[in-house]
């Protein structure tokens, strides 16, 4: 099967997003991710809010879907690792949206859904 990675090469690789819902995770106002992609291979770092510092790892799944692993060291000195499977779209305005399913692996319990839009400078 082959995947697209260019489709979703364009709208991650060097974009930076921000939060538009997490009602049960860490990250929120303040909080940036910006993603690197090298075909399915995804990289991102992410600061800000309670992130002191993060990263992510990840690949891509699908036309419009990609999985990521990630960890991060928050304000208060925790250290945190989950997983996330999410989609790639895109908002009326044009801009790429992110919507995921995710879950903690260590530091915490629980896990959730969360969407992110892309800044637009």
């Amino acid at each position: 099967m082959e995947i697209p990675f260019s489709q979703i090469s364009e709208r991650l690789n060097n974009r930076k997003f921000t939060v538009a819902g997490n009602t049960h995770g860490l990250s929120g106002t303040g909080t940036v991710f910006h993603y690197q992609v090298e075909e399915e291979a995804i990289s991102g770092t992410y600061q800000g809010g309670r992130i002191r510092m993060g990263q992510q790892v990840g690949r891509v799944t699908g036309a419009d879907t990609i999985e990521l692993l990630f960890q991060c060291l928050t304000t208060e000195g925790e250290m945190l690792a989950g997983w996330s499977r999410g989609t790639v779209g895109v908002d009326r305005a044009g801009r790429t949206t992110l919507s995921f399913v995710w879950g903690w692996l260590s530091g915490a319990t629980g896990g959730g859904e969360s969407s992110y839009v892309e800044l637009v400078a």
